[in-house]
């Protein structure tokens, strides 16, 4: 009795700490600093997204973005409450990006956004993009890694095959140019209506917004594929447990 007795206790108290484990994990494992989307075609001006999730009980007061080499930065759109400032090289272009809260910043367990728009380059690649989260006692997240490691950098495939899956970016010149009409009848235009077409202001450095219509709060947080095999293993490992305690439970009361 008093054996199957403690060993139910100790298939529960097991399967207990796996369930809660693998929620932990899941949790931890989907919250990286990322940058969307994952596909765009070459030559295209993309408008990106980078989201910034605060993991530790501390507030996220500030963001460094490192542009790619490969890619020509062209604007970002303000976001209130935060400072944006550019670094640029020699050459005049924009190595780096740097979002900072003016007050506050991002609390445990919200999430920021921030859009910005690149020229992606010519020829099929990867953008890798380095990230460093800076928190309010001063310590600083580095999302620099590769592909499966603790803290991996958000990558970006330049593709033509991207065009099957996402929405074709503007290969023009970039500016986002709307013409609307007034479609008012022959009676309106004798009734003095004016006709008018209108044109949006082309952009001109990295200060101009830009005309991004992003769903911000729909996006998924990213996670890597590596973790999502051992979060299955994890889960079936967890549910075998329930089972067997549920097994010895039954057999200790038909014993009694």
């Amino acid at each position: 009795m008093k054996k199957n007795s403690v060993f139910t206790k100790m298939i529960t108290i097991g399967s207990a700490v796996m369930v809660a484990g693998l929620l932990t994990f899941s949790s931890i494992a989907s919250a990286h600093v990322t940058v969307k989307p994952a596909q765009s075609m070459p030559s295209a001006w993309e408008t990106y997204t980078i989201k910034v999730p605060s993991e530790k009980d501390l507030p996220t007061t500030k963001v460094t973005l490192k542009v790619p080499e490969n890619l020509s930065f062209k604007q970002y759109q303000p976001v209130p409450g935060w400072k944006t400032t550019t670094e640029k090289n020699d050459a005049g272009e924009i190595t780096s990006i740097t979002w900072e809260a003016e007050s506050g910043g991002i609390e445990a367990g919200q999430f920021q956004q921030f859009v910005f728009v690149g020229e992606n380059p010519a020829k099929d690649g990867e953008l890798a993009w380095d990230a460093y989260q800076y928190y309010s006692d001063g310590s600083v997240v580095e999302w620099t890694g590769k592909e499966g490691s603790e803290l991996p950098h958000s990558i970006t495939t330049i593709t033509e095959n991207a065009a099957t899956t996402t929405p074709a970016a503007p290969t023009t010149d970039g500016h986002d140019t709307a013409t609307t009409e007034d479609t008012a009848t022959a009676t309106d235009e004798a009734a003095g209506t004016d006709t008018t077409t209108t044109e949006s202001t082309p952009a001109t450095g990295t200060t101009t917004d830009t005309a991004a219509s992003n769903d911000m709060n729909t996006m998924p947080m990213e996670q890597p594929a590596s973790s999502n095999g051992l979060q299955v293993t994890t889960l079936i490992i967890s549910i075998i447990a329930l089972i067997l305690g549920g097994v010895a439970v039954m057999n200790s009361r038909k014993r009694k």
